[in-house]
């Protein structure tokens, strides 16, 4: 694979973020080793907000680790590519990456072993009395977006589906943050962005149109974010990673039918007020075990993630976007673990 540029999901400064060494990895060769009671230790890194650190809580929680025989050695970071970057330098055996962050399998540095879930809060909004009803409409408009986000993803996809060019519009890149605000005083016709930010932007300009979303490309294309390992760790140890991968099953599957109990787990978890992740399941879709395993065999998921990585090649993120087949470990998924329905 060619090398390329960084792209991550709703995280700034990424070229000096991948530069550097991170510190929340640690020290050591991060390889999977036995604990004093013979369980395999593995290193498995997490984002600490819902989607990002939910299937960890749950799994500690239900005592799933334990049944596995494995022992999770857990590890906070920030962003996506910084747990790719461990992997590579066995500081991690397992992390998880946003669908920003998907090129990073695409170019060959991570294995996907799991869809966690799929993403539904971005969005194309226009501002009332702009002129922009559909995406044809974005022609010659200026349009906010955090570049190397997920806003960033759906707007290239809007401009794709209504047969556009990036020179089409007048892109004017800001961090997330910036966006509300330019959008809210009117200093663009239109934003690419999610939700919970939208909700802030609604209070602000009432009237505001949704133009794109990300259910208007499912089950084709959708924002999966996802569990990866070490390339050489699925082909050197894949019944650890099936270990893995089959507690990763057993908490999803739990998720899909508590997901109000879901969040406050991950509250506790992240040592968080019971309350403050209320509502993190209105954007997300979880799929059961049975469900993606369907989606797996039949293509389904290959396909998204195919497509995405075509996605990132117009974007000019990912000159060979390669085949899903090539880092997404479908057979493994599909027959890992026993889904724990309890």
């Amino acid at each position: 694979m060619k090398p390329i540029r960084v792209v991550r999901r709703r995280t700034a400064g990424l070229f000096l973020a991948l530069a550097l060494v991170s510190t929340a990895a640690g020290c050591g060769d991060g390889s999977s080793s036995d604990s004093a009671d013979g369980q395999k230790t593995v290193k498995f890194g997490y984002i600490a907000d819902y989607s990002g650190a939910v299937a960890l809580a749950v799994a500690q929680k239900q005592g799933l680790w334990k049944k596995a025989g494995v022992t999770p050695d857990l590890k906070v970071f920030t962003n996506g590519p910084l747990q790719v970057q461990a992997l590579g330098t066995n500081n991690l055996d397992f992390g998880y990456l946003g669908p920003g962050a998907l090129w990073l399998p695409a170019s060959g540095r991570a294995s996907i072993v799991s869809v966690n879930m799929l993403g539904l809060a971005d969005r194309v909004i226009a501002r009332p009395g702009s002129g922009i009803d559909e995406p044809a409409d974005l022609k010659g408009k200026k349009v906010a977006v955090a570049e190397g986000t997920s806003g960033d993803m759906i707007l290239n996809l809007a401009l794709s589906k209504a047969g556009l060019e990036p020179d089409d519009i007048t892109k004017v890149a800001m961090d997330a943050s910036t966006v509300v605000t330019a959008f809210s005083s009117g200093q663009v016709d239109a934003a690419a962005t999610w939700y919970p930010l939208i909700d802030t932007m609604k209070k602000k300009v009432p009237g505001l149109k949704e133009i794109s979303r990300t259910e208007d490309y499912y089950p084709k294309l959708t924002f999966p974010n996802v569990f990866v390992t070490q390339p050489k760790l699925a082909s050197s140890d894949p019944e650890l990673v099936k270990k893995v991968t089959g507690v990763l099953k057993a908490a999803g599957d739990w998720i899909a039918a508590h997901p109000e109990e879901s969040e406050t787990v991950t509250a506790d978890f992240l040592k968080l007020p019971a309350g403050q992740l209320k509502g993190s399941t209105k954007y997300v879709r979880i799929l059961p075990s049975d469900e993606l395993t369907k989606l797996t065999r039949d293509g389904t998921v290959d396909g998204w993630f195919d497509e995405l990585a075509a996605n990132f090649h117009r974007m000019g993120k990912l000159p060979d976007p390669g085949k899903a087949e090539d880092y997404y470990l479908g057979d493994l998924y599909a027959t890992a673990g026993k889904a724990d329905r309890s």
